[in-house]
C-alpha cells in the first residue's frame, strides 16, 4: 500500500502532523507491506529570496493582523508542538523560500533518505533558526544525513529536481489539496491537517484492510495453466 504525504518545511502543522502519523505508526502492524512518499508542496512559491523580516512581522503582513497578534499565534503553536514532542523557536526562525529545500528532498528520495531529509529540514527551520534557503546550509544538511556533496551541490544549482517539485504542487491542486499537511492513503482516503494519532491509525488500519483484500482477491482470481515466461521455456 502506499501512502503520500504533501507537507511545506516551513509549515509548523506539518512538523507536528508528522510527529502524530509517526505516533500512530509505531502502532500499526503491517509497516513492511506500505511504502510512504512525501510530495513536495509549497505555501508561498513568491517568497522573495532577499526577505529580511520576522517570522511574526511575516505573519503579520500575511494576514493583516498586529504584531502582537501574531506573536500570540506563534506561542499557541509552540504550546501545540510541545505537546507533540517538537521544540520551536519562531523568534530566531528564518522566513524561506522552500524550492531550494524541496529539490534537496527530491535528491534524497532517490537516495531513500527522503524521510531524513524531512526530518533535519524541519528541525533547522522550527528548532535551529537556519536559513533552508541558503545552498551552503543545504549541502551541510545533505551531507548530515549521508548525501554526497558535489552531486546535491550540482543538482541544486542546476534546477534539476525542479520539475519533480512543480509535478508534486500540480498534482496537489488537480486532487483538491487546499492545505498542508494532507495524506493520502491507498490513493482513497485522505486525512488532511495535523490530526490525531488515533485518528491516523485508524484510518491506517482501515485502507490497509480494504488493500490487502483487494490484492487477496485479485491473486485469488490467478488460476495456472500452461504458459511462457520471457527468458524461460513454455511449461
Amino acid at each position: 500500500m502506499k501512502i503520500e504525504i504533501w507537507s511545506d518545511v516551513v509549515c509548523p502543522f506539518c512538523y507536528i502532523g508528522k510527529r502524530k502519523f509517526e505516533k500512530a505508526w509505531t502502532g500499526f502492524a503491517h509497516k513492511e507491506s506500505v511504502a510512504i512518499l512525501w510530495k513536495s508542496y509549497q505555501l508561498d512559491p513568491d517568497m522573495p529570496d532577499d526577505y529580511a523580516k520576522s517570522t511574526y512581522e511575516l505573519i503579520s503582513e500575511k494576514y493583516a493582523i498586529s504584531l502582537e497578534e501574531s506573536v500570540a499565534m506563534h506561542a499557541q503553536v509552540t504550546q501545540t508542538a510541545k505537546e507533540a514532542g517538537l521544540v520551536y523557536h519562531f523568534e530566531k526562525a528564518i522566513p524561506a523560500n522552500t524550492l531550494k529545500a524541496h529539490q534537496l528532498i527530491q535528491f534524497a528520495k532517490t537516495k531513500e533518505k527522503q524521510e531524513e531529509a524531512e526530518e533535519v529540514l524541519f528541525r533547522s527551520y522550527f528548532t535551529e533558526g537556519r536559513n533552508i534557503n541558503d545552498l551552503n546550509t543545504l549541502l551541510e544538511i545533505g551531507e548530515t544525513i549521508g548525501l554526497e556533496k558535489i552531486a546535491l551541490k550540482e543538482a541544486l544549482e542546476n534546477g534539476t529536481y525542479i520539475p519533480i517539485v512543480m509535478a508534486d504542487q500540480s498534482e496537489a491542486q488537480q486532487i483538491g489539496v487546499r492545505g498542508v499537511p494532507f495524506f493520502i492513503m491507498n490513493r482513497k482516503y485522505a486525512v488532511s491537517g495535523a490530526q490525531d494519532s488515533t485518528v491516523f491509525l485508524e484510518v491506517l488500519e482501515k485502507a490497509f484492510a480494504e488493500w490487502r483484500t483487494e490484492n487477496h482477491e485479485i491473486k485469488q482470481e490467478v488460476i495456472e495453466g500452461n504458459s511462457c515466461t520471457p527468458g524461460k521455456k513454455c511449461d
